[in-house]
């Protein structure tokens, strides 16, 4: 029976959770680097040991490591993260010119096929590959020297490059998104890029349908259709059918569509996962109700999943990349809270139970189908 391993960044270390196939009974290990951020903890599908995590405190730093058993130990691999020295600025808060600075790895995303190559979304906004399991890294230039680059601006939590979409069927097509800036698109493996924002619409910025500028939270696709992504966008659910060329709105009867989190079921293209949250001010769910909403169409059309979820005085966020799926035929749907808990469903949504409370606010979430 196939084996799930669940990956929990928190604001106080690593936490590895594993069941077998009927996702009944979990084990807890951790805390990994107890008392660091993690922002991110990813597993390679090309090799389920090989584990790559992004941790960072205000005292030490930035610091990658890498497990080649699944977790088990760990060891620092390069951290040489330097832009490739073209000058330059963005926008700060307050419209003026700042230059680009280092802070933080947001996301890594590992190769498809090769669990040696890796991909490191970072702060100030800018992607960097190695090649070597994370020993060097090296900036690819062509994303953070595009033209509209001095026009990109920190949403609250940063200039971060958060997202990073691989195509499995075209390995020169990379997607990212980056707050606030929007969603950009290379054919050619990083070397050039253009934003792909056409359709999306903010209100608050001096055109609302500018070429960028854009806070988009989250992007997700499905392997299967890979020109056919979904986005969370700082207000609106969204999504394109030709590779981001265009955009339309699809949050349909979401009671709210502002929230962080975006992903689809894991056989079924067209079942999309959401959490609403109430409103950009108030990151919190509805009438302390927490719920997650599920499309079977594609958006437009959508229903709120509650059993097993509290429904009363819950006021938790679900950050941008704490939820995920597993690959079992049964499809898994898990994501973690900022009050500590990570819930599962074994049932594509149908029913929710938390497979650990009392974390610290859980940043990142993972999953691994093991054989």
């Amino acid at each position: 029976m196939s084996r799930v391993r669940v990956l929990v960044g928190t604001r106080k270390g690593a936490f590895v959770l594993t069941s077998d196939g009927k996702r009944a009974e979990w084990d807890v290990s951790g805390p990994h680097f107890a008392g660091w951020e993690i922002y991110h903890l990813a597993g390679s599908p090309a090799d389920p040991d090989r584990l790559y995590v992004s941790q960072s405190t205000s005292w030490f730093g930035q610091l990658v490591q890498r497990s080649d058993d699944g977790g088990e130990t760990w060891r620092p691999v390069g951290n040489q993260f330097t832009y490739d020295g073209t000058p330059g600025t963005h926008q700060w808060y307050d419209g003026t010119p700042h230059p680009w600075e280092f802070a933080r790895v947001w996301h890594l995303e590992p190769s498809l096929t090769d669990p040696d190559t890796v991909y490191a979304g970072v702060e100030d906004a800018a992607l960097f590959r190695s090649g070597d399991g994370g020993q060097t890294w090296q900036e690819l230039p062509g994303l953070r020297t595009h033209e509209s680059g001095p026009r990109w601006q920190p949403g609250a939590g940063g200039m971060c490059l958060h997202t990073i979409v691989l195509d499995p069927r075209d390995p020169g097509r990379i997607y990212t998104a980056i707050s606030a800036a929007g969603a950009f698109r290379s054919d050619d493996a990083g070397k050039t890029w253009r934003p792909i924002n056409r359709g999306l619409r903010s209100e608050g910025i001096p055109n609302p349908e500018a070429e960028v500028g854009h806070c988009v939270h989250h992007l997700a696709s499905h392997p299967s259709r890979p020109d056919v992504l979904f986005m969370q966008k700082h207000w609106d659910v969204m999504r394109t059918d030709d590779a981001g060329e265009t955009w339309r709105e699809i949050s349909g009867n979401l009671p709210t569509d502002f929230g962080f989190v975006i992903d689809v079921h894991a056989h079924e293209p067209d079942t999309l996962y959401v959490v609403p949250i109430k409103s950009d001010s108030e990151h919190f769910p509805l009438d302390g109700q927490l719920q997650v909403y599920r499309s079977r169409s594609g958006g437009d059309e959508w229903e709120p999943l509650t059993k097993g979820l509290p429904q009363r005085n819950c006021y938790v966020n679900v950050l941008r990349d704490a939820m995920a799926v597993d690959s079992l035929d049964d499809c898994g749907v898990y994501f973690g809270t900022t009050g500590g808990q990570v819930y599962a469903s074994p049932d594509g949504g149908d029913s929710w139970a938390p497979i650990v409370r009392d974390l610290p606010a859980v940043l990142s979430v993972e999953v691994q189908t093991l054989p």
